[in-house]
């Protein structure tokens, strides 16, 4: 009778072991399912755009061609849009995108140029210009038979002569602007507002405190990629269609 009692004892409480068990399982099962339906359904566009980005936008082909249409115009001798290319390059400026989601698919973004980027390449395509016109220069000397020294430095104190300022005060004042002025990359560019996502499309609405502007625009996410390919609603001229396809990359830090 004692060995039956202490059976039925045993198997009841083997039976209420394995009938917590599964209930435990069921329930991490359910919640796994959850949190996995939570993350694709929600937590997925937040976090594909979440985090600051950056671009660079290359200006080395429009500083070569100014440069070039202007040096060109130097009697007798060669220069080509190529040579100032190579001259040039490198020419990039730098714009942070941030996006902060606060709910799904939603959120605060901040975007501004880099005026350092901007003023180191202003400032490499001044002297690639002025090294490019010292040159020439002296070609053109040497072709109207002119004998004394070439180097630069002598160069450099001709145009002094001539002109009463030195080779890079004399293009800034008389040159063309190799760069868009910082303030016209400014207006395309810099702003916040707000944002949201619906499938492969971003919109963005600058506010500036006045007139609300929409951006909305068609994008692909690689990995630690943002692609904007292409403004879907062109209806502000501030945007122009050449900036495409802008491609940033994720800060490290910020990578998830």
């Amino acid at each position: 009778m004692q060995n039956a009692r202490g059976w039925e004892r045993r198997y009841f409480m083997k039976k209420t072991l394995t009938t917590v068990i599964l209930t435990l399982l069921i329930l991490t099962l359910a919640f796994s399912t959850a949190l996995l339906t939570y993350l694709h359904f929600f937590a997925s566009d937040d976090r594909g755009l979440s985090g600051e980005w950056t671009a660079d936008l290359d200006m080395t082909k429009q500083a070569a061609v100014t440069a070039f249409s202007w040096l060109q115009d130097i009697e007798g001798v060669a220069v080509s849009p190529e040579d100032m290319e190579e001259r040039m390059r490198g020419l990039t400026v730098q714009v942070s995108l941030t996006f902060e989601p606060s709910a799904h698919s939603e959120g605060v973004f901040h975007c501004d140029i880099d005026p350092e980027s901007y003023e180191a390449s202003r400032q490499t395509a001044c002297e690639a210009f002025a090294t490019a016109f010292r040159e020439l220069l002296a070609e053109r000397l040497r072709m109207a038979g002119y004998t004394g020294s070439m180097d630069e430095d002598a160069i450099e104190a001709l145009v002094t002569e001539t002109f009463g300022m030195s080779t890079e005060d004399y293009l800034a004042a008389c040159g063309p602007e190799l760069l868009p002025p910082l303030e016209d990359l400014q207006a395309r560019y810099d702003g916040s507002g707000t944002y949201e996502t619906t499938e492969d499309v971003l919109t963005r609405r600058f506010d500036d405190g006045g007139a609300v502007v929409t951006k909305t625009e068609t994008y692909l996410r690689q990995d630690v990629r943002l692609i904007l390919l292409e403004e879907t609603d062109t209806g502000s001229p501030a945007f122009s269609s050449d900036e495409y396809p802008m491609i940033y990359t994720l800060k490290q830090s910020q990578e998830q």
